[in-house]
């Protein structure tokens, strides 16, 4: 397709908030401003855009967010759009503000909106991997996964002192959804003992006999970490599974939950959603539509976003080895 003059952006979050969202639409509107573009917030996601919370953007709307979590556009699932009618009002409300693009922060569900929305209207739109589950194909890492790894570690290195006082065996459960990216790194991050992760079932007895091994090697604590979508159930699932067998043992159950979601993002974070900000506003000025902005082997890539949100991205199987190394 031939690319179309673009005079007016229109950027949002989606679903989900992460870490980084924030500097992400700041690199989004600075680099608009940059290239003389008329840039404007759409706040709560597509439910705004169907409700017309749609304001023009000026540079004090952009001041003191890089640093930042959480989204200061707002953020909302809206089941309205997934109808005709619901995208038919927000398309009228982008047509009356004389909206030409969108650019897009968020996971599969947000962006497969703005793939609907490209289809159905002809709206050039650019994602933004923008969730801390790390799911997404077509980038090495999504903006707010850092970060959220950063906090799953920094929590469990406290609980790590109660563990080691009381002798304690603690299952710590961590988001991720399907994913088992968050929880892999803050097995390896946190010298965890198991880390149990969707992509790779662990028996119970398995489980069982690597604590027994650990205990009479008088290892002084025991973690394991527990992806929240995983085959073996939560982490108060597997603790009373094991307290059946291993009845001796002081067991406690900790979910991270949306902890994991706020904070400052980390300098990753804050770069990669500045790099892809800016890609995303040159990727729309030179006519690349209905695709993801990522970055792989540090270069800034294009992925069509139906493959983004369709590829499983899968955890990798030497980090997954590296973790049972470590944790004997």
């Amino acid at each position: 397709m031939e690319p179309k003059t673009i005079k007016r952006i229109g950027v949002l979050t989606s679903g989900g908030d992460a870490p980084g969202m924030n500097a992400a639409i700041r690199a989004v509107v600075r680099a608009g401003f940059y290239y003389n573009l008329e840039m404007y917030g759409i706040y709560r996601g597509y439910e705004g855009m169907i409700n017309d919370e749609i304001k023009k953007l000026e540079t004090k709307n952009i001041a003191h967010v890089l640093e930042r979590g959480g989204t200061f556009l707002k953020s909302a699932r809206s089941a309205e759009f997934r109808t005709p009618e619901g995208r038919q009002k927000a398309y009228d409300n982008l047509q009356k503000h004389g909206i030409d693009a969108l650019v897009v922060i968020g996971g599969d569900g947000s962006l497969t909106g703005a793939h609907l929305f490209f289809q159905e209207f002809g709206i050039p739109a650019i994602g933004l991997p923008g969730t801390i589950d790390n799911d997404l194909s077509g980038t090495d890492s999504t903006i707010g996964f850092d970060t959220a790894c950063n906090t799953a570690i920094q929590a469990i290195d406290k609980i790590r002192d109660t563990a080691t006082s009381h002798d304690r065996l603690f299952f710590v459960e961590v988001m991720g959804r399907d994913a088992g990216f968050i929880a892999i790194n803050a097995g390896i991050g946190s010298a965890a003992a198991a880390t149990l992760i969707p992509e790779k079932k662990m028996p119970i007895e398995r489980l069982v006999e690597r604590l027994k091994a650990r205990k009479k090697a008088m290892k002084q604590s025991n973690i394991v970490i527990v992806a929240e979508g995983g085959k073996s159930g939560g982490a108060a699932e597997i603790a009373d599974k094991i307290k059946k067998q291993l009845p001796s043992y002081d067991i406690k159950v900790t979910i991270l939950g949306h902890l994991q979601r706020g904070g400052s993002p980390s300098s990753f974070d804050r770069v990669l959603a500045s790099k892809l900000g800016v890609a995303a506003v040159e990727g729309l000025m030179q006519g690349k539509y209905d695709v993801m902005a990522g970055v792989i082997n540090n270069k800034i890539v294009y992925t069509p976003i139906t493959k983004a949100i369709v590829d499983d991205k899968e955890v990798d199987e030497d980090d997954f080895r590296i973790a049972k190394i470590l944790s004997t």
